[in-house]
Formats: structure tokens, C-alpha cells, sequence
């Protein structure tokens, strides 16, 4: 029974990794996008 916590482990790890990876460029897309705004004004 041990491997089925250990998949779950390695599922939650990389879903938690591919969720961090989105938010991170996101918030990068946001700042970039603000600059951008305020370099044409």
C-alpha cells in the first residue's frame, strides 16, 4: 500500500509545481503588462 501514497505524493508535487510555475508567470506577465501601459502614456 505504500506506493499508492507515494503516487499520490509525486502528483501532489508536481501539480503543486506546475501551479507555482503559472502563478509565477502570470505575475510576471502583470508587471510586464503595467510597464508597458505606463511606457505609452
Amino acid at each position: 500500500m505504500w506506493y499508492f501514497a507515494w503516487i499520490l505524493g509525486v502528483t501532489m508535487a508536481v501539480l503543486l509545481a506546475a501551479l507555482s510555475a503559472m502563478m509565477c508567470d502570470a505575475k510576471e506577465c502583470a508587471t510586464d503588462e503595467q510597464k508597458r501601459k505606463q511606457a505609452s502614456q
